[in-house]
């Protein structure tokens, strides 16, 4: 009896790649019952790059909106994530707004993590947003991605209290900690439908 193929995925990173990191671990582990097909960046100096690499994950590395303008940089991403039969585009700090053109070709497929708790401050700068709008809390959001920006239908939350002598960095550390436990959780109840 042949083992059930595993769902394919595709990971668009901008930096570090710490949830990409902890993606990789999940499968690894078995947490997260997945195939990595490809790890993107628009960003040649991404440290996570390395790391997939490191780790023996195959990547890409576009030239999104340096030398090649969007709508061909966009085209050329989805090139690679379809010739690699790619279930689900998952982003993990990726901070590019995409296209609806690119939305629509993996509509109802491409999955986002957001420090905050969405709707309250989308954005590129949701942590600092936070603070300085004095709230008591904040949190991470899961959520499928539409036209809009850090919009779309809401797989998870869970809620990160400020405490009062919080910076940008020791919030940040914070969120990374719940984003690294519960984006791994969350894919495997998306790829298997569990949510």
């Amino acid at each position: 009896m042949s083992k059930p193929v595993k769902p394919r995925i595709a990971i668009l990173i901008s930096g570090t790649g710490s949830n990409m990191d902890a993606i990789i671990r999940a499968c690894a582990s078995g947490r997260l019952d997945a195939d990595i097909a490809i790890v993107i960046s628009d960003n040649p100096g991404a440290p996570g790059i390395k790391k997939a690499r490191s780790a023996g994950i195959e990547t890409f590395v576009s030239r999104y909106g340096r030398e090649t303008p969007r709508e061909e940089s966009e085209s050329e991403i989805a090139d690679v994530i379809m010739k690699r039969s790619v279930d689900w585009v998952v982003l993990a700090g990726f901070m590019k707004i995409l296209s609806p053109g690119f939305v629509k070709t993996f509509r109802g497929r491409i999955v986002n993590i957001h420090p905050s708790l969405l709707p309250s401050f989308p954005g590129a700068h949701a942590i600092r947003d936070v603070l300085e709008a004095g709230a008591d809390f904040t949190g991470v959001t899961i959520h499928i991605v539409d036209e809009l920006v850090d919009h779309g239908p809401i797989i998870a939350q869970e809620e990160v209290p400020i405490l009062p002598n919080d910076t940008e960095k020791s919030l940040a550390e914070r969120i990374h900690e719940v984003e690294h436990r519960l984006y791994p959780r969350t894919l495997q109840q998306l790829l298997h439908d569990d949510v």
